[in-house]
């Protein structure tokens, strides 16, 4: 970041200003707030200041999207595309009182249809793509009919619809050739240099300077292309965008040069049949919208994959870095538990003992981290691994700051002499073999009430768990799969929504212990000549399942639904792609793109098998070895079934398989999968989600190139199979590419490493030789379709935010009686709302900016933005639909909340303003333009919600509604 802020980007900003300034004409528009807020603390003057004040006022800058950065579209969380926008728009409302209202979605690999719904909410007007199939873009072009209404969302489908935009062949970048040079045109400052701007102020590839002899010439070339494409649009208007990536770093000679052409063009308009003029892309989607033509309409079909020509399918990065994949989203988690946890804490402790302002920024931090690393060329994997370490320090260091705090908040509420005990420390790991009392602080960061298993790792086989009231606890430990000195302890927790409970973890005591997991080694079978006759099954039992693992190959067999008695003959095996690395030999996977030589090919010719059994957990380990005498396995996987005991709500945890993956190192240009076929007949169509937001169907496409490669598609929480009775579901912590290669068959790819030699790879170090063993966890679910529609949308979330753990020791006095031992404080006062709503934001975020626009606008005219603390009296409230209209009978139903009695545990609500998405409008005054359709003949303001009447919302399906709420005494 800081070598880009020095090589290029901050001299972007600080010339463009300077350049705005000398010709009245002259716009730009600015899109990823990370840099631009960069430049701004630590680099622009005062003047520079005041300058980007008097050209926002006058038009002539523009932020456009407005978040931390252009997130990709394909591989991220809605939860994570809402935080980088509202990062991003809280800073441009603050400093500036403005508010971004079209999409700049130029680059992400891929556009989502959540993306509309997103921008949609957020108050846009239009929204604009350019990165979509090949094929499909050429026809499009060709029908007139890059532009059209989006209607992301099925069940919200009008009320959020918005114009949209896709760029045509030449994309973002200005087209460079000039046929009268053998120089690049219109590219006058020429590209960055790295590490330092050259002294001289020439850089490398300066285009052809515009002068009198050449002046015809250029004029000719622009006024060809713009003629190209005006006629792939319906409008005279042509947006001809001038630039690419890291351009403008040297911007007086890019407008003085742009300057002469234009002023050229325009004096021979008569002859050239144009005019042209600067323009910000507001400036064009105003006149497009001035014409009052009918638009079609696009449903909620998205555009993914994407491929560039037939055989380049950027469908690799779906999976690439994994490992950064998995940290981006248990930070985005953390992130989230964070915020409710502090929320509640300064809202229960005003008088605490923790500073505030510094607990703050440490939220800030991780805000920051989670945010940037939605970049299109972040999360993605498409980064060098310079890049990679800066995402994965900033997400390390937020989170270990973020545990700090909360940890610390666990101290401060708990530490009252008047209970008799005082925590000495809490910690971020495992329980050390010392015999000192240990506690394990458990959180629950969703609003509803769960019960689940907590892993912790302890050094002795005999333990009891006691809860905060003395009470044993049910407990399960057995030895670790991964290492020989531990041991793996699961403590089944309860708690309620946004609460956290103790648990004293003790060497045995009289209570009663711990069960123990016993350990049955089976001898590796070799697959490849399995007796299918005298086949034996191996039965593993929960309330939930059967799951039989046939012994003559140590592979499961089937699982049975034990409630309604369905059987689905289901096996697993890892598969590789093998892919070529050499451009001489033909086409190559790289940290973008996939493209296979030929089929999988299976990985291993024996597998190992262990089943560690006990009252609460059953934990298959199977190992894949690549034949029968192998030392090692680069393949591994632990399915764990749970047993509920008696007295305990385990519908959720009974009725999820879940299993971890150990994969790699793999060896040079192979990408991993996991392939599960079943004997449902599901005629090879897959469903996918959207962001964690909606569904896409996914059926089959037979290509006459790369046909395995275009069938894969981005799977960020969700997958699932299905035939007309029965659903094979799928759940993920991370984002992975998944395909149905088969009928009845879901292949999910688990890791990549790669190694080619194209240039521009090789220049940007973009080989992805990813040695890493990557540890994913997927859940299943298996049932009838309608058992599946009532599990699946709380799963998801409960894999996405499991309990944060925390450990402490305790010292001092011992309490005298478990009496005395109050539920804390946080635990008596649960935040809980219904199984079809999630709680998807509880935060405080901090700013200063006034809820009343006229206020604010004014303030910042006077110069009398507030500087100094935080406001720590606004909270951040959003509340979502998860369900889509008409897809269960019950839980798509509208949904009534009172939101003084949902926070009253946090004190009396005194006052709710409803907001857009990203909280910098009043719904109320939030007008935006109405395109006009076939179905919508009237032009005008689409206002988007009916707000709340005396703290009561009705939330409908697939609503996200934001609110600023404020307590009484603040």
């Amino acid at each position: 970041l800081q070598e880009s802020m020095h090589a290029y980007a901050a001299n972007v900003y600080t010339s463009v200003v300077e350049e705005l300034m000398k010709g009245k004409q002259r716009k730009f528009i600015a899109v990823e707030q990370e840099f631009f807020r960069l430049w701004w603390d630590g680099v622009a003057t005062d003047r520079h200041k005041q300058q980007v004040h008097q050209l926002l006022q006058e038009g002539r800058l523009e932020f456009v999207i407005g978040g931390q950065v252009m997130h990709d579209e394909a591989v991220t969380l809605i939860d994570d595309q809402i935080l980088q926008l509202t990062e991003g728009h809280g800073f441009l409302y603050e400093t500036f009182g403005i508010r971004p209202q079209f999409s700049w979605h130029v680059d992400p690999f891929g556009a989502s249809a959540t993306t509309p719904t997103l921008f949609a909410l957020a108050g846009f007007n239009a929204h604009l793509i350019s990165r979509i199939d090949y094929d499909l873009k050429a026809d499009m072009q060709k029908t007139k009919k890059l532009q059209f209404v989006w209607q992301g969302s099925p069940s919200l489908s009008e009320r959020q619809e918005i114009f949209t935009h896709v760029m045509d062949q030449y994309s973002y970048c200005t087209p460079s050739q000039i046929p009268f040079s053998n120089r690049s045109g219109f590219y006058w400052n020429g590209i960055a240099a790295f590490p330092d701007p050259p002294k001289d102020g020439v850089y490398p590839n300066m285009s052809l300077p515009v002068t009198d002899t050449n002046i015809h010439l250029y004029a000719q070339t622009m006024v060809a292309n713009i003629k190209e494409r005006a006629a792939w649009f319906r409008t005279s208007d042509v947006l001809w965008p001038w630039g690419c990536d890291k351009q403008f770093f040297n911007a007086s000679v890019q407008y003085s040069n742009m300057d002469l052409l234009l002023g050229y063009i325009n004096k021979h308009s008569d002859e050239f049949g144009v005019t042209v003029q600067y323009a910000t892309v507001g400036d064009y989607f105003q006149a497009v919208y001035r014409r009052n033509l009918t638009w079609e309409i696009r449903d909620s079909q998205d555009f993914l994959p994407y491929s560039t020509e037939p055989f380049q399918a950027w469908t690799g990065f779906y999976t690439s870095r994994s490992t950064l994949k998995g940290i981006a989203r248990r930070a985005s988690s953390l992130l989230h538990a964070g915020e409710s946890f502090f929320t509640q804490y300064v809202r229960k402790h005003p008088e605490s003992s923790i500073c505030k302002c510094g607990a703050l920024r440490q939220l800030q931090r991780l805000r920051w981290a989670v945010s940037e690393v939605q970049h299109h060329d972040g999360i993605t994997g498409t980064e060098s691994p310079k890049v990679k370490d800066m995402y994965m320090n900033n997400l390390m260091d937020g989170m270990f700051n973020v545990k700090k705090l909360m940890a610390s908040i666990i101290l401060d509420m708990n530490n009252v002499k008047k209970r008799g005990e005082v925590y000495s420390s809490i910690y971020d790991s495992g329980v050390p073999g010392t015999c000192v009392d240990h506690y394990v602080v458990v959180y629950n960061p969703l609003a509803w009430n769960i019960t689940t298993f907590v892993t912790v790792s302890v050094s002795h086989l005999e333990m009891s768990v006691l809860d905060e009231l003395g009470r044993s606890v049910p407990a399960q430990v057995q030895s670790s799969a991964e290492s020989h000195s531990t041991y793996d302890l699961y403590i089944l927790v309860e708690i309620s929504g946004l609460s956290y409970r103790k648990y004293n973890v003790k060497p045995l005591n009289d209570k009663q212990s711990a069960f123990i997991g016993k350990s049955v080694k089976y001898k590796r079978k070799d697959i490849t000549h399995a007796d299918q006759q005298g086949r034996q099954l191996l039965p593993v039992v929960n309330s939930c399942y059967q799951v039989l693992f046939d012994q003559s190959t140590n592979l499961m067999h089937s699982i049975t639904e034990r409630e309604t008695n369905q059987t689905v003959w289901l096996t697993q095996e890892f598969l590789e792609y093998h892919v070529n690395g050499d451009v001489m030999k033909g086409p190559i996977s790289d940290n973008y793109l996939f493209a296979p030589n030929a089929s999988a090919v299976p990985v291993s010719k024996a597998v190992g098998l262990e089943v560690v059994s006990g009252k609460l957990v059953t934990e298959i380990r199977q190992y894949f070895y690549s034949n029968i005498t192998s030392q090692d396995y680069i393949y591994a996987v632990y399915t764990r079934m749970y047993t509920v005991p008696e007295g305990y709500d385990g519908k959720l945890l009974c009725h999820r398989i879940e299993q971890e993956y150990s994969v790699g190192p793999l060896e040079l240009n192979r990408e991993a999968v996991l392939r599960t076929s079943t004997s449902l007949n599901t005629g090879q169509l897959l469903y996918t989600d959207s962001n964690g937001y909606q569904i896409q169907k996914r059926p089959f496409k037979a290509y006459k190139n790369n046909t395995v490669a275009r069938n894969y598609y981005p799977m960020v929480q969700t997958a699932y199979i299905e035939d007309d009775t029965t659903r094979l579901m799928l759940f993920a912590e991370r984002a992975h590419g998944i395909s149905s290669q088969g009928n009845g068959q879901v292949e999910v790819m688990l890791h990549r490493r790669l190694w080619n030699n194209l240039q521009w790879d090789l220049n940007y170090n973009l080989t992805l030789n990813d040695s890493s063993v990557v540890r994913p966890v997927i859940w299943l679910i298996f049932g009838t379709k309608a058992v599946t529609n009532i599990l699946y949308r709380t799963s998801g979330l409960a894999l996405e935010h499991r309990p944060v753990v925390l450990f402490g020791t305790l010292s001092g006095d011992k309490p005298k009686l478990p009496g005395q031992l109050q539920q804390n404080s946080v635990h008596s006062s649960p935040v809980t709302v219904p199984p079809n709503l999630h709680l998807q934001t509880l935060s405080i975020p901090g700013w200063r900016y006034s809820s009343n626009h006229a206020e604010q606008v004014r303030s910042i005219h006077m110069g009398k933005q507030k500087e100094g603390d935080a406001d720590f009296s606004r909270v951040l409230l959003r509340i979502r639909h998860l369900y889509e209209v008409g897809e269960d009978p019950v839980l798509s139903q509208p949904v009534i909340v009172n939101l003084k009695s949902l926070l009253k545990g946090l004190g009396s609500v005194m006052a709710v303003e409803e907001r857009s998405l990203t909280g910098t409008w009043d719904v109320n005054t939030l007008k935006r333009w109405k395109w006009k359709t076939a179905q919508y003949p009237s032009k005008g303001f689409s206002n988007s919600t009916k707000t709340s009447k005396n703290f009561t919302v009705t939330v409908h399906p697939k609503e996200i509604r934001t609110f600023f709420v404020y307590f009484q005494g603040q």
